[in-house]
């Protein structure tokens, strides 16, 4: 696995979490101590703050899981993927985006630039 995949998996990993002490350690794993998560909707920085829009997310979506749509492309520290939100009752999909990451040394995240692709209609 590269090192574009394993990051983005712990990334999903984190965004999955539903238990508080998962979340808590999911994220960790993922994002740098000062790592950032900017999309239309946030733009924070520091592992509570982006579990903070995590929970929020699965307040919002209960039942729902976020899943890889595609394959993970990168270079250099960089990488770019795409992803749904995926109901686990029927299926559907409501939500979905790209995502830009930049990995820290370590092979954490150190940010995130989220796009909305499509949203559920008001």
């Amino acid at each position: 696995m590269s090192m574009y995949a394993a990051a983005v998996a712990r990334y999903f990993e984190a965004w999955n979490a539903t238990d508080a002490d998962a979340l808590t350690k999911t994220v960790a794993a993922a994002w740098s101590e000062d790592g950032t998560y900017t999309d239309p909707l946030a733009d924070v920085r520091g592992h509570k703050e982006i579990a903070a829009v995590i929970r929020g997310a699965h307040e919002q979506f209960p039942g729902f899981e976020f899943r890889l749509a595609g394959d993970v492309d990168g270079n250099h520290h960089i990488a770019r993927f795409s992803w749904e939100l995926v109901s686990t009752a029927d299926g559907s999909a409501p939500v979905a985006g790209s995502d830009v990451i930049t990995l820290a040394e370590d092979g954490r995240i150190a940010s995130v630039l989220g796009f909305l692709d499509r949203l559920p209609e008001a």
